[in-house]
């Protein structure tokens, strides 16, 4: 009997937005079609449908772009993240190391990542690597920061714990310090992968061949309103897979912070160990 009930609470959560939605844009829809504002501008959401119709369906045309952003995004991403990690990591263990990192990493996350464009374009070129380059750049300094700050706090009655039980330095740092970090890493971990998508399509917008930010672009020049804003949704869709994953692996990594999920892993825990005590 649980299951009709999950639905039908997901069903009355959800039903409140959809209408709400679908206000809106009925009202979108008369407002353009009855002359109120100037379709060339703002096209009909029915249009914006039509486009992403013929972008997914009919000729295909945003796959390619899509795949390249992506691409650029999680690469950039990967390369800003493991440098932020073994920075904040190194800077966790040692106040000198950190004293002279910290000083680098704010003052390149105060320049504003715009403005690094054509530098960054003019040392790796047009192809993927300036995105990926700018990607990385823009998504490290959340990543430093979330993942320090989550090392620096630990419960000093939990460490002296550890020290009472003769935990070693890299024990103490693995099984408490780590762990403790994780939930302010991942949230760092998440503002760096939106942000990283951001890099890559600013360096899109600046020059390149292909990308999302490229296509949108073309349209948005011949003013193609309902083909570049079904392509800006193609972006939010990209935005939302990145999140979305990364949300996917925090509720399995951190998984103590859910009370469904701690249960979960408990339950399978517990068989595991009846299985092994069987044998």
């Amino acid at each position: 009997m649980r299951e009709p009930n999950v639905l039908m609470f997901w069903l009355f959560r959800i039903l409140p937005h959809l209408a709400l939605l679908a206000a809106l844009l009925g009202l979108w829809e008369w407002a353009v079609a009855s002359g109120a504002i100037n379709t060339i501008m703002v096209p009909r959401p029915s249009a914006i449908m039509g486009a992403i119709v013929e972008l997914y369906v009919t000729k295909g045309t945003i796959y390619q772009h899509f795949f390249i952003t992506l691409a650029e995004a999680v690469f950039g991403f990967a390369i800003g993240a493991g440098v932020a990690i073994a920075l904040a990591v190194s800077s966790s263990l040692s106040e000198s190391f950190e004293r002279y990192v910290s000083p680098y990493a704010v003052v390149l996350n105060v320049t504003p990542g715009i403005a690094l464009t054509p530098i960054i374009i003019a040392w790796f070129g047009y192809g993927m690597g300036s995105k990926i380059a700018l990607a990385a750049v823009i998504c490290f300094f959340p990543i430093f920061v979330n993942t320090l700050t989550g090392l620096r706090q630990t419960d000093p009655d939990r460490e002296e714990l550890f020290r009472s039980f003769g935990a070693s330095q890299r024990q103490v740092f693995l099984q408490l310090r780590v762990p403790a970090a994780l939930p302010l890493m991942f949230a760092g971990l998440k503002i760096g992968l939106t942000t990283a998508l951001i890099g890559a399509v600013v360096a899109e917008f600046a020059q390149a061949t292909a990308g999302v930010g490229v296509l949108m672009s073309r349209f948005s020049f011949a003013l193609d309103m309902a083909s570049s804003l079904a392509t800006l949704l193609s972006m939010t869709l990209i935005g939302l897979l990145l999140f979305y994953t990364m949300e996917f692996l925090d509720d399995r990594i951190v998984f103590w912070r859910r009370e469904a999920r701690l249960s979960a892993v408990s339950r399978a825990r517990a068989r595991a160990w009846k299985s092994d005590a069987e044998k």
